[in-house]
């Protein structure tokens, strides 16, 4: 679920964006594949969203206004739903965490990674108390933290974050969305990482029945999610 690179996909360019869409894509490869997430009447528009719905309804528009040339109207820009939520907290102290967020390129060595996770310490410590883990700009320092530990082999530490941030996705992310499918996988891998067999089986199967709509069952994504399901029901079987 992260940009390597642009593609051409002439059919697929006809659908309209709608920042609450009745499809998602997601890739195999250079294959583009369109599923539904819901129930669709027959005659209803096919929609996705062509912007990160988790920003709130002004960046939203403006990032539609600027690349694609139209204002939304659809029913979440309208009710403008969750967005006081996703800026809870002391405005100052979301500021400066989204402009360091923003700063952030992927790192390249584990010194850079280093670096990346202890400026996430530093500023979620400075902040404790003043953002809660539901303003969007925390959650993007969590997952970033998260990834930092990842690639530091880290694991307990990323279990941390990464735990902090599944209630935020479950909120923002409600029904089938394959950024929370795939975020409830990684929880899950290192939740089995620390012997934790029964949360990670939990975490893993809530993983499956989203990606099962996302993805698709031949998706490669879901075959290794299944192989460590599988791993955990074993390990399960075994204590």
């Amino acid at each position: 679920m992260q940009d390597v690179g642009v593609g051409l996909y002439p059919s697929m360019s006809l659908l309209n964006h709608s920042c609450d869409p009745n499809c998602v894509i997601v890739f195999e490869g250079y294959q583009l594949l369109l599923h539904s997430v819901r129930e669709i009447h027959i005659g209803e528009e096919l929609t996705i969203s062509y912007v990160e719905t988790l920003v709130p309804t002004r960046e939203r528009q403006k990032q539609l206004v600027r690349q694609y040339c139209f204002e939304c109207d659809c029913l979440l820009c309208q009710n403008q739903e969750k967005d006081a939520e996703k800026l809870a907290g002391e405005e100052l102290a979301w500021k400066e965490v989204k402009d360091a967020v923003n700063e952030v390129r992927y790192p390249k060595s584990k010194e850079e990674w280093k670096h990346v996770l202890a400026r996430c310490q530093n500023l979620m410590s400075s902040h404790e108390g003043h953002l809660p883990d539901t303003n969007i700009y925390q959650l993007k320092m969590l997952d970033c933290a998260m990834d930092a530990c990842i690639n530091l082999e880290s694991w307990e530490e990323a279990l941390h974050y990464g735990s902090r941030t599944l209630e935020p996705y479950r909120r923002y992310y409600p029904g089938f969305h394959p950024l929370r499918a795939v975020q409830l996988m990684r929880v899950g891998k290192l939740q089995y990482s620390q012997g934790m067999f029964p949360q990670a089986l939990e975490t893993l199967k809530q993983a499956y029945n989203i990606m099962k709509v996302t993805h698709g069952t031949d998706h490669s994504q879901m075959k290794v999610l299944m192989e460590i399901k599988e791993e955990c029901e074993a390990m399960m079987r075994l204590q």
